[in-house]
Formats: C-alpha cells, structure tokens, sequence
C-alpha cells in the first residue's frame, strides 16, 4: 500500500495528513523561494484588502442610504395629501378623519413656501417657510428631539419662528435675534405684486444632522404662515405620517376614502424616486468596481501558484514516484491556494468590520491628518459618515471571494497533477 493511501485510510476527511503536511511546507518562506513567498503574501494582502473595502463601501452605502431614509422620512410626510376642487379649509376636520385611518400616525396640515432669510450677517439665503401648528410641530420627532436652543412651548403663540443651525450660523444668528423674511407673493397693487418683508424672532434653533434641512428649513406658526403667505383659514396641504412607510401602497386608498371630498395623493416613493434610484445604481456600480480588487488579487494567487508548480516540478516527480497519485498532488496545491484565499478573506472580513465600526473616527483622523474635510456635509447632506453593515451581503462577499479564490487555484492544480515526471527529472 502506498504512503498516500495509507494516510488517506488512516486520516479523517477528504485531504490526507500527508497532503496538508506537503501544502504547508510550500506555504512557508524558504530563503531561496523568496519571490514565491511574496507573491504569496501579496495575494494575501490583495484579497485581504478587496474583501475588507467591498464590506466597508458596501456598509457605507447602505448606512448613507438608510440615515437619508430616516431623516427624509423623519422630516417630510409619507402621504401628501393636497386639494383639487378647493381650497384646504377644512383642514382639521380633514385631518381628524385622516388621523383615525388604520396604519396613519398622524396628519398635520401645512403652509409651505418659498422667501428669503436675512440676518445679521450676508446678503440673505433661500429658504424654505414651513406654517405648522406646534403640537404637530412636537409630533415631528427629528425636529422636537433636537432643539439645540430655546424650545418649542408655546410656539403658536410665541409669534416666532425654528430654524436650523446650519442656517443660524450662516446668517451670524442667536436665539433671540430677529430673521427678517422677504416673499415675492406679498400684497397686490395697482402697481403690481410687491414682495412682503417681515421680521420674526428665533425661538428655537433645530439641528436634525442633515445639512439641507439645517441650512434651508424655517418652521411658522400656522396662524402667522397663513398671514404672511395670503393664506387666512385655509392649509395648503396634509403631510400623513404612517406607522410603516412602506405600508403606503395598501394605506392610499382608506385615506381617499376617509377625505370624503376629491383629493390627490402622491407618496414618498414618487417624490423621491430618482433620488434613491441614483444611491442603488451607484451601490450597484461601486460593487462591481471593487469587486474587481477581489478578481485581480485572485489573479496574483494563480501566477504564484504557476510558479510555485514550476519550482517544484523536481518535488512533484519524486512524490509521482514515490507513489503519489494525481489526485494527491491536485490537491496539495489546491490546499495551498485555498489556503491563501481564506486565510485573506478571513483577515478582510475582520479588517472590514473593524473600520465600519470606526469608520466615522477613522474619517476625523484623516480629516485631521489632511487639512482638509473629508465627506464634507454640504455635498453629501449628512453630518457624518454613516455604516450600516448586513450580515447577508458580508457573508455574500466573504463567499465570493473564498469561490473566486478556489477557482483561481484549479488550473495550477491541474497543472501540476499533469506534469509527466520522467520530463520533469530529466531536466533537472
């Protein structure tokens, strides 16, 4: 009986202990097969760093997806509710049978429009005027739950207005001082339209950790919107906010139903549908991109391999001869690559992990490092870089890469079961 198939009886699973023995002595660094041993190790790194960057731009993106989610949906209404045969005067009824809809939170009526924010500071800055009475306004959690300064009590009839802090610090304003807004839709003359200017005290001062609503929202009391906007009795529209948002298909027609009057509805879906079909295409494309770091590492693992079977012809034949089967050679050198392919992989999806769970840290050191700001919130709405990891796609890349490196490592393999071993002696 052959040494092989001795050890093959005599060890447990498919690979024999004299096989692992042979696999691991390749693996290791010898002073003469040193080009070998850094084409190994540099096939490590490669699917070490390809398998950790897929998990982190993966988090990343998801994370960057999901926080946008929350504050869009945080901030704006699931359901827009607006009239189409008449003015939204109403409102409260409306929005009291609205409220009693199964699967709807609740439903605030709003006065929205566009003016120009002056403070103390720069020419002013466009902004968006929200008229909504303040026991809707505390239903709005995202903002309720994060005034910097001053406070919401009393708000209808406080007579001021919330802004964001991006908005306050860009204007040069404290709590207290007066914003002055400017409306092109103002009184009607005989001369014309003539724009309404009116200043408001900051009562309170929101940051909800995205910059576009931080910079551009301004929140009214109703009865002062309704007033400044040309508005008196009437809303513009119904924001509905529902338990699950993506109940909103099913919800539409009992909140058609419960109006009782023509209404059309659009949902957040429709509002935001080239938005978050932007982020899943560049999610989509950053995936395959990346992935290719993972291909080119396993790439490295076939021309090591190549030329580990190329220095070890002489070896090969002497195990041909000893009694050695194909198989078992195959399969050394299947072991080899494989084991540089899980080992790196293993190494990448600890190393990915690691920076998603410091990945914003991690941004403020090489913030600070450069000098400059990295993920700068004014082009990417969010205060900080955000890293949602899903167990599912990182075992989906972990397993891909262990495929891909098993893969790389069959052609090597089937090379050196099929080296003859009278040629590989004779030139020697």
């Amino acid at each position: 009986m052959s040494q092989t198939t001795a050890d093959r009886q005599a060890g447990a699973g498919p690979f024999s202990g004299f096989e692992r023995m042979v696999a691991w002595r390749y693996l290791r660094s010898k002073r003469k097969e040193t080009v070998i041993s850094v084409i190994a190790s540099i096939s490590f790194l490669g699917i070490m760093l390809g398998v950790a960057t897929l998990i982190v731009v993966m988090a990343v993106m998801n994370g960057f997806r999901a926080e946008l989610l929350s504050r869009i949906l945080g901030i704006n209404g699931h359901l827009i509710v607006t009239p189409t045969d008449m003015p939204l005067e109403d409102y409260a009824e409306l929005a009291r049978r609205i409220d009693g809809v199964p699967g709807v939170k609740y439903a605030i009526p709003l006065i929205e429009g566009q003016a120009l924010a002056q403070g103390n500071v720069g020419s002013g800055k466009g902004a968006l005027v929200r008229g909504i009475r303040g026991e809707d306004l505390g239903k709005i959690t995202l903002v309720a739950n994060n005034i910097k300064q001053g406070s919401l009590d009393g708000f209808d009839m406080t007579g001021g207005v919330a802004i964001g802090r991006r908005m306050a610090d860009n204007l040069g304003m404290v709590l207290g001082d007066t914003i002055s807004l400017t409306s092109p839709d103002g009184d009607v003359t005989s001369l014309g339209t003539t724009p309404r200017q009116q200043g408001y005290p900051v009562t309170a001062i929101f940051d909800v950790g995205m910059s576009e609503y931080d910079s551009s929202f301004i929140y009214m009391p109703l009865s002062e919107a309704q007033t400044y906007f040309n508005s008196e009795g009437r809303a513009q529209s119904l924001e509905v906010y529902l338990d699950n948002p993506d109940d909103v298909e099913a919800i539409k027609p009992k909140v058609d139903e419960a109006a009782q009057r023509p209404i059309f509805l659009i949902d957040w879906r429709e509002r935001n549908q080239s938005f978050f079909s932007a982020l899943q295409v560049q999610r989509n494309v950053m995936f395959m991109i990346v992935t290719l770091i993972v291909l080119v590492a396993a790439l490295n693992i076939i021309s090591g391999l190549i030329m580990l079977v190329k220095d070890k012809g002489h070896d090969i034949a002497i195990l041909r001869t000893m009694g050695a089967t194909r198989g078992a050679v195959m399969r050394i050198f299947l072991m080899t690559g494989a084991a540089i392919g899980t080992a790196g992989t293993i190494a990448g999806v600890l190393l990915g992990v690691v920076i998603c769970l410091n990945v914003e840290h991690i941004r403020q050191f090489f913030s600070w490092l450069s000098g400059t700001v990295l993920f700068n919130p004014e082009l990417y709405f969010l205060n900080q870089l955000p890293a949602r990891m899903d167990l599912g796609e990182t075992i989906s890349v972990a397993v891909m890469a262990l495929v891909l490196s098993f893969l790389a490592t069959l052609f090597p393999a089937w090379r050196a079961a099929n080296l003859d071993p009278v040629e590989a002696l004779r030139y020697e």
